[in-house]
């Protein structure tokens, strides 16, 4: 069955308790084991290009690897982490999986990875952005390599924005809008399109609120604080990404379904033409481009006192189980070099994580002039950014921030609550367990 990337997402949004449930619904008899000493199994999901990609990579490793193989299990996202939990829990993981880099930490910061320290060479993680590197961090030690990333830029339909008079955007990262520009903007644009229709949607619905960071991030801010267990938003910067988001709901900039807790995704608001503009991932192009029938190009995320994006994406990590270490940290390597990054991303439209395919670019497959966009937005999450996402505790964080912001935009809940709220949740996510 051909899956579109964005009904894939509505998916993935709507799987934010499956991170939770170990063991929910699962029957160890699913569990995928190694077949033969020199067998991997591998356990992921994807879309079409995405496997096709993983498909194609496993089939080149075979050959360059006499006697190994790779066992693909692909499963559906909303089955994939009940699965693992399960499997980890009687015992049987696969030697390999893919997982969100807000969900790493959890599984790294309880010894369910393979500490890859003893199996690359030092400069191994000289190939990957500082950012990338820093997302696959456990108390210093590598578990896992960042196999791509994603990130978030403004998607536009062009007669939208020119019936509205807004006939230029930005072409360069050091053009992109202000918030106080990007704020003129929505307010030319609600001035200009009847009342059901909206100029924005943002895409922090689901476990996609992390997304939110971005605001926070661009005010030189952190939710964490350097040691990643106290709670660091009660700041000017945590004050001002609430206040300004948070305007955008009585200023009627969104729609009011498209808040953090809503089952209704920004890319489909825009999709139907409901919106003027959305916040997407690169990923989202393929789908577009064969779907859409209006014209739309794409620009950068506003900044503040900086530019700052969400670090998106998935890492590929090996269980601490695995009774081939050497052969796992070995495909892990394979799947990151050159070749084998730079097709899986331009096939997929996604982020490379190696510094040389970040300065030498890639061009996507499909509407490749639109590449330089996302690669340069990506270029604006630093180490301390996704750091704060991979921590032990994002799980946990991510729920409190959905309840704590959908409470300050639909609910009428001041600034200041919202800020003490986050910052309560977060103590209570990041304390030890008793």
């Amino acid at each position: 069955m051909q899956i579109s990337r964005r009904h894939f997402l509505g998916a993935a949004g709507a799987a934010a308790a499956p991170l939770l449930l170990a063991g929910c619904g699962f029957t160890t008899s699913n569990s995928v084991g190694p077949t033969d000493s020199n067998t991997l199994t591998f356990t992921t999901w994807g879309t079409d290009s995405e496997l096709a990609g993983f498909r194609s990579a496993i089939a080149a490793f075979e050959k360059a690897n006499t006697g190994s193989k790779v066992s693909l299990n692909a499963v559906p996202y909303a089955q994939m982490f009940t699965n693992i939990d399960a499997q980890l829990q009687a015992g049987n993981p696969p030697d390999i999986f893919r997982v969100p880099y807000y969900t790493f930490g959890r599984y790294a910061g309880s010894g369910q990875l393979l500490d890859l320290t003893s199996h690359v060479d030092k400069s191994f993680g000289d190939r990957f952005t500082p950012a990338a590197w820093a997302a696959v961090q456990n108390a210093a030690k590598p578990y896992g390599v960042p196999h791509h990333t994603d990130t978030s830029a403004i998607l536009y339909n062009k007669a939208a924005l020119q019936s509205a008079g807004i006939t230029s955007v930005p072409t360069t990262l050091d053009k992109a809008w202000t918030w106080d520009e990007f704020q003129q903007v929505l307010q030319t644009l609600r001035k200009n399109m009847p009342s059901t229709k909206y100029p924005f949607a943002y895409n922090w619905q689901g476990n996609g609120v992390t997304r939110w960071l971005s605001w926070l991030f661009e005010g030189n801010g952190r939710f964490l604080s350097t040691d990643l267990i106290q709670p660091a938003i009660d700041s000017d910067a945590g004050r001002a990404a609430i206040d300004f988001t948070k305007s955008f709901f009585p200023q009627r900039f969104v729609p009011p379904n498209s808040s953090t807790k809503s089952s209704t995704l920004a890319a489909d608001l825009w999709y139907s033409q409901t919106t003027a503009m959305v916040s997407s991932g690169a990923f989202a192009i393929p789908d577009a481009t064969k779907t859409l029938t209006f014209e739309w190009g794409a620009t950068f995320s506003p900044r503040k006192s900086r530019a700052a994006s969400d670090f998106g994406g998935n890492a590929l990590v090996a269980t601490a189980t695995t009774k081939q270490p050497a052969l796992a940290a070995s495909f892990l390597d394979y799947l990151t070099q050159q070749e084998q990054m730079s097709n899986f991303c331009a096939g997929a439209s996604l982020l490379p994580t190696r510094r040389d395919l970040v300065t030498g670019g890639i061009k996507f497959a499909v509407r490749p002039e639109l590449s330089p966009v996302f690669i340069g937005q990506a270029s604006t999450v630093q180490p301390a950014d996704s750091g704060q996402v991979a921590s032990p505790s994002m799980s946990k964080i991510i729920t409190v921030l959905k309840d704590q912001l959908e409470q300050a935009f639909l609910g009428g809940q001041s600034t200041d609550k919202t800020v003490a709220g986050i910052t309560t949740g977060i103590a209570a996510a990041t304390a030890p367990a008793k």
